[in-house]
């Protein structure tokens, strides 16, 4: 699905990617673990087409398509998505509608036809299920009012409604309670499926208890300096970071 190859990047003329190399294959979740400033946000920033940054060196593919060739809007229509980290207010803008014509462009590019007001209606009445999202919620301006964990409960929400075959999570579960983690967990299990996959990028193996990577990476320096099963967020975890910065500096 993705294959990421020695891939530099940079903002304001400092270099915060170093080489990356990364492969998703279909339906695989992978963990981004790292300490603060290691690159994650920066990561997902260059392939979902951020302008700020400038990629230097190397390429990305996604689904056999040049991905960092494209621009940002088609690289969604191609089927990534970002959850931010720092979901933004849209006010004066109504989910309703921010969604239906979020749904129509991706369908336009695609060469369907668009969806009526009863279809999708219908469709937001069955994924706002997945991710318990008020109704009220559903027909307030983009995320405003909303508190730290409606914000990312409604990220999830537009994550079920596009259908994404990458979904790229950044540090979705910064700020949230313990039952907001365990909704929006819940909404990411839910639409997994054989053909999409799911990059989630943390601090916490609280949350990878809840959504089970397959591979979990640490990205440190710009770099990715190690990669295992499960079973590595759960050493850092115990041990922090020092023991990997140990291993890699000898």
């Amino acid at each position: 699905m993705l294959t990421v190859k020695n891939l530099h990047a940079s903002i304001g003329g400092k270099e915060i990617l170093k080489g990356i190399d990364l492969t998703i294959r279909d339906g695989e979740t992978h963990a981004i673990m790292g300490p603060n400033g290691s690159g994650k946000s920066t990561l997902s920033a260059v392939l979902v087409g951020n302008p700020l940054y400038e990629v230097t060196e190397g390429e990305a593919v996604f689904n056999g398509k040049d991905l960092l060739a494209m621009k940002p809007e088609d690289r969604a229509h191609e089927g990534l998505f970002l959850s931010f980290q720092y979901p933004v207010e849209i006010p004066g803008v109504s989910m309703t509608n921010f969604m239906r014509a979020a749904i129509n462009a991706k369908r336009a590019y695609l060469g369907l036809e668009a969806l009526n007001a009863a279809e999708f209606l219908k469709l937001m009445r069955e994924k706002r299920k997945i991710v318990e999202l008020d109704s009220k919620l559903a027909h307030r301006s983009v995320n405003e009012g909303f508190s730290g964990g409606e914000k990312k409960r409604n990220e999830i929400f537009q994550m079920a409604m596009l259908e994404p075959r990458l979904a790229i999570l950044d540090e979705t579960d910064s700020g949230l309670d313990v039952d907001a983690m365990r909704i929006v967990a819940e909404g990411v299990n839910k639409m997994r499926t054989p053909e999409t996959s799911t990059i989630v990028i943390t601090h916490y193996e609280r949350l990878l208890d809840m959504i089970r990577p397959d591979v979990v990476h640490v990205l440190y320096q710009g770099r990715i300096v190690k990669t295992a099963g499960p079973e590595l967020a759960k050493e850092i975890e115990t041990k922090g970071y020092d023991w990997i910065k140990n291993e890699i500096h000898g």
